[in-house]
């Protein structure tokens, strides 16, 4: 279990966080700028100083008040991935790699050079200086170099941020092979809902330095009330899924999900496969009657459940389908519809609407919905 709760007061600035997470998978820090994603990880790892609280992972004491313990960074064997890779030019790629081992007792290592070199996919490029690396491979540099240090935890401050769309679609796919194979507890800051949905077990909603909410991904984006938070232009749901079957002739995949199943574009995963599906809300249309003749594949009846105003002209609509899905539509809509809560509802959604970074593989501790 990682359990945090801490307090900092920095010129005006007060955080005041408290919260606890399974040590397994990722908690993702979301929030604003200025929401003290950043200034809360800097706490954890020891850079900054807290002013109380206290912080274990897996009941050890990084940090508490109250029984005087503040362990300087370096004690704390946490590994921190940042924003910039920031590898050493002058040393090869093994060296960097390596450089963190050095700190760490032999006895106190568990991480295998050969496994994280596997599992970051660098071994061609261990003779190679930073310099000569792209973005997304400097990143995975990095990564490889906070693991193995044998940390008992690791933490991610927006590690994708500077990099363009094409290096975190490279990125993506190792960070969910390190949570599922690693077993680390990983704290990952992101502003990017994206990442968090298709990376994250639990979300921390921070908000003018304190939580506003916590809980499962698939439960906090399901939230209309979280929407001034989370962003309401890229309002959603996140569905808990799992490959059902494919459809060669086609190009299809089908994932079950606790109301029915979803059609997409081919995936290539293994029947069974556990994924978490994003449906935005303005990709679900709405319908008194389930129409037969249209190019639409996914059409879920549900229950209007709850119904909020985004502005003069929208709302977003919260269905039951067997699970929570989010529409948008126009006021004029909703009243030619007669949308209320209680009415039964026909939810439509293009397959073709559901792309890949719509989809990432879920940890084995995300819970079904």
């Amino acid at each position: 279990m990682l359990s945090v709760h801490i307090t900092k007061t920095l010129n005006d600035f007060a955080l005041d966080v408290a919260f606890d997470a399974d040590s397994k998978g990722i908690t993702a820090l979301f929030g604003r700028s200025g929401s003290g994603k950043s200034t809360l990880v800097n706490l954890i790892a020891g850079l900054l100083p807290p002013d109380s609280g206290h912080v274990t992972v897996n009941g050890e004491v990084l940090f508490n008040t109250a029984k005087g313990i503040n362990l300087p960074p370096e004690k704390r064997r946490i590994g921190y991935v940042f924003q910039e890779s920031r590898l050493f030019p002058h040393m090869t790629v093994k060296g960097n790699l390596t450089y963190g081992m050095n700190f760490t007792a032999p006895r106190e290592r568990f991480v295998e050079f050969d496994h994280i070199v596997s599992l970051l996919g660098v071994d061609h490029l261990l003779d190679r200086r930073p310099g000569s690396l792209s973005g997304g491979e400097r990143q995975r540099i990095a990564i490889g170099r906070a693991l193995l240090s044998s940390p008992r935890m690791l933490l991610m401050d927006e590690p994708l941020a500077s990099l363009d769309a094409t290096r975190k679609n490279e990125i993506l796919p190792f960070i969910e092979r390190l949570r599922d194979e690693v077993k680390l507890p990983i704290v990952y800051v992101s502003h990017d809902l994206n990442e968090v949905i298709r990376l994250a077990d639990t979300m921390v909603l921070l908000s003018d330095g304190g939580v506003a909410a916590i809980g499962p991904v698939e439960d906090l984006t399901s939230r209309l009330d979280l929407y001034p938070l989370t962003g309401r232009y890229e309002a959603g749901a996140a569905l808990a899924t799992k490959v059902a079957g494919h459809d060669s002739e086609f190009n299809l995949t089908f994932l079950e999900f606790s109301g029915g199943r979803f059609t997409v574009p081919k995936i290539d995963l293994p029947i069974g496969a556990p994924l978490r599906l994003r449906v935005r809300a303005r990709d679900v249309s709405l319908s008194l009657e389930k129409h037969t003749n249209t190019s639409i594949l996914n059409i879920l009846k549900g229950v209007v459940k709850e119904m909020s105003e985004t502005g003069e002209s929208q709302i977003e609509v919260r269905l039951d389908v067997g699970a929570p899905l989010i529409a948008r539509v126009t006021r004029k809509a909703a009243h030619d519809l007669e949308l209320a809560p209680g009415k039964t509802i026909y939810a439509m959604v293009k397959a073709i609407a559901i792309d890949r970074p719509s989809m990432g593989r879920r940890g084995g501790r995300t819970r079904e919905q």
